[in-house]
């Protein structure tokens, strides 16, 4: 056996086939769910396998999934990768022009996909040459795409044994990654190395993992009375992984179909979770209403952590949900698609002294041109080596110019800005795409995101550099205010920052919005930030 996740999958299952392995609430509130063990989820996997392979997607070839999150999601994923199908997830919030760059740029042969989305489905597929099988999860939508298989049909017809042909560490799982500027691009990942990076094989509590079989071996060994919950799309690839974390230690993993804060309660509470994982402030704000008001006294004695990647959990919102809920560990896990996990935030975080993380022993900050490591408090890029991805799907020049070799080991040069001091401890300032050059000094938006969300009547905020005849560009607020909050004057806000943030940080346009644009697992859409903040400057 191999570090092949289906195999180490199958591992899992024949050590502890009974064992709960996954609890899907459907339309939250309705009380509709399912509930499979480690055995039911294994050959509902083989099921889908054997329907793609009879239908004649080969081994290698790529299968999108564009879902909301379901059962039907995670048993496809398996079942790609027991029948050796590269699984790509596709965002459900793109539209026909975003799809079609999306289905091209991956070469996808076969898609599955929600009803609900038929017709974008549909609109995208007559410029889609390669696409020759689909399977349809969920009623309707047949008028649009009627050659499409039921997703029913699809699982009675294959077998539910395995029987698959021998996998290998190679094969590749794909993650498409859209970023916050530019088109989509697909980071290949070995499966070993996927492993490795962030699903348990690395440990980052515990020894690696020294051999396949191993994997199995401490499921057996040790028990279960660990529920996950990650509760962003499963179309970001951190919930897809989450959720495989959850499977490779045999334990549970819980799910919702979308993001319902008071929803989430109630499932925490029922079904005793234990670890959650979100995006950032957009995802714990709504919890903390919720736990104010319409679901005080929700019993959450269960929770022992809640992680999120992708976007920081500020200072202020941590502060107010530990007044609720004292006894959970809060974690703002660093990472990316391009790197798996990289570290966790250091307990002295926040507007004062920044993202500051206690990084892996992979990890490195780099002169972004020579690629050597900088001097302690000399700005760099951060960088992984070892089990990092191949590169961009179909994108030799991207790759290129994110990944190196040094010293015969492959290196992945992240996005993220940051220094290093002596100790080893890594400060992150923010994405280089997104740094404000105003008046020759750096600004990084997710500094002045901390200090304006500290705010009393901060709900929200994104932060994006405007065009400045003087200044070259200036930092612009966008803010949204809590329900009901006084409208504050740009010189209050000023005010509020000058305690937290060097003058030059501080803000110089304030532009009060409705609501915070953001993709579905909370991340910042900061492209919209700066149309509406350049728009309001005109």
């Amino acid at each position: 056996m191999e570090y092949n996740l289906a195999d180490l999958f199958e591992s899992v299952v024949d050590v502890v086939p009974d064992r709960e392995a996954l609890v899907y609430v459907d339309h939250p509130g309705t009380g509709a769910e399912r509930r499979l063990t480690y055995a039911e989820l294994d050959a509902a996997a083989n099921r889908i396998g054997h329907h793609l392979l009879d239908s004649g997607i080969r081994p290698g070839e790529h299968l999108g999934l564009h879902l909301y999150n379901g059962v039907e999601y995670l048993q496809t994923v398996l079942g790609c990768l027991k029948a050796r199908i590269v699984p790509v997830n596709v965002n459900y919030r793109y539209v026909e022009e975003e799809l079609v760059y999306l289905y091209r740029d991956a070469d996808l042969v076969a898609l599955v996909f929600d009803a609900e989305f038929t017709d974008r489905v549909a609109a995208a597929l007559p410029r889609v040459a390669k696409v020759r099988h689909l399977v349809r999860v969920g009623a309707g939508g047949a008028l649009g795409v009627p050659f499409a298989v039921p997703f029913a049909e699809a699982e009675t017809s294959g077998s539910a044994e395995r029987g698959f042909p021998a996998r290998s560490g190679d094969d590749q799982f794909i993650i498409y990654t859209g970023g916050t500027t530019g088109m989509p691009k697909g980071v290949m990942w070995r499966q070993e190395d996927l492993f490795f990076s962030g699903l348990g094989g690395g440990a980052p509590t515990g020894e690696p993992v020294k051999t396949p079989e191993e994997l199995a071996e401490r499921v057996a060994a040790g028990g279960s009375g660990i529920t996950f919950f990650p509760t962003p799309p499963l179309m970001h690839g951190t919930s897809t992984l989450t959720a495989f974390i959850g499977f490779n230690f045999g334990q549970r993993v819980v799910l919702h179909r979308k993001f319902v804060p008071e929803e989430v309660l109630r499932t925490i509470e029922k079904e005793k979770v234990t670890s959650m994982s979100l995006v950032g402030d957009a995802m714990l704000r709504p919890l903390i209403d919720a736990l104010s008001g319409p679901m005080k006294g929700t019993d959450c004695s269960s929770m022992f952590s809640v992680s999120s990647s992708g976007a920081i959990m500020s200072e202020t919102v941590r502060q107010q949900f530990l007044a609720l809920v004292p006894h959970v560990m809060l974690l703002n896990n660093f990472g990316s698609s391009e790197s798996g996990f990289n570290g966790t935030a250091t307990d002295d975080s926040g507007p004062a002294r920044g993202f500051r993380i206690r990084v892996n022993s992979r990890t490195r900050v780099v002169d972004p041109a020579t690629h050597e490591p900088v001097t302690s408090g000399e700005v760099g890029r951060i960088a992984q080596c070892g089990h990092v991805p191949l590169g961009y799907y179909n994108d030799p020049v991207k790759t290129a110019e994110t990944f190196f070799e040094r010293d015969g080991e492959r290196w992945v040069l992240l996005g993220d800005m940051a220094t290093v001091d002596e100790e080893g401890v890594v400060t992150v300032l923010g994405r280089g795409s997104q740094c404000i050059n105003t008046g020759g000094e750096k600004v990084y938006p997710e500094e002045v995101e901390q200090a304006l969300k500290s705010h009393p009547d901060v709900y929200d905020a994104l932060v994006a550099g405007v065009p400045d005849a003087k200044w070259g560009n200036h930092v612009a607020a966008i803010v949204q205010l809590r329900e009901g909050a006084p409208i504050p004057s740009l010189a209050d806000i000023q005010t509020h920052c000058r305690d937290r943030l060097a003058g030059y940080k501080i803000p110089r346009q304030l532009v009060i919005t409705d609501s915070i644009r953001r993709s579905p697992s909370g991340k910042a859409d900061y492209r919209w930030a700066r149309e509406v903040a350049v728009a309001a400057d005109e």
